[in-house]
């Protein structure tokens, strides 16, 4: 089993940056692949960024890639996303996303976060 909890929400005004966190408890961290995915108000759960278990390897959404970097520091149990250039439409709960075998698709892997808020304002 694993905990996960994500922080670094908030309010932002368009063309800012946010850091989120995901800190996830378990001894088996470093196997874990890890994604983030966001749901905005009535849409369906997307897709935002995955990144492989030595942190090598990363992949983005069309609507993110080149705005936001998904990285991990092993050592700290941690994942971030950096968000750059911020639009309305990034306006979301986004959540942190992990599987031990890797096997994060359109829905995701086993585990989930809370989630946290991310609003940006025009």
């Amino acid at each position: 089993q694993a905990q996960l909890v994500e922080s670094g929400g908030g309010l932002v005004q368009a063309g800012g940056s946010l850091r989120l966190s995901c800190a996830i408890a378990g001894r088996t961290f470093t196997s874990y692949v890890v994604a983030w995915f966001r749901q905005a108000p009535e849409k369906e759960r997307e897709f935002v960024a995955r990144i492989n278990r030595n942190g090598a390897g990363t992949y983005y959404a069309d609507s993110v890639k080149g705005r936001f970097t998904i990285s991990r520091d092993n050592a700290k149990n941690t994942v971030y996303l950096q968000m750059n250039s911020l639009k309305p439409e990034d306006t979301a709960v986004y959540y942190c996303n992990a599987d031990p075998g890797g096997n994060i698709g359109a829905r995701g892997g086993l585990y989930w976060g809370q989630g946290t808020q991310v609003t940006v304002s025009a």
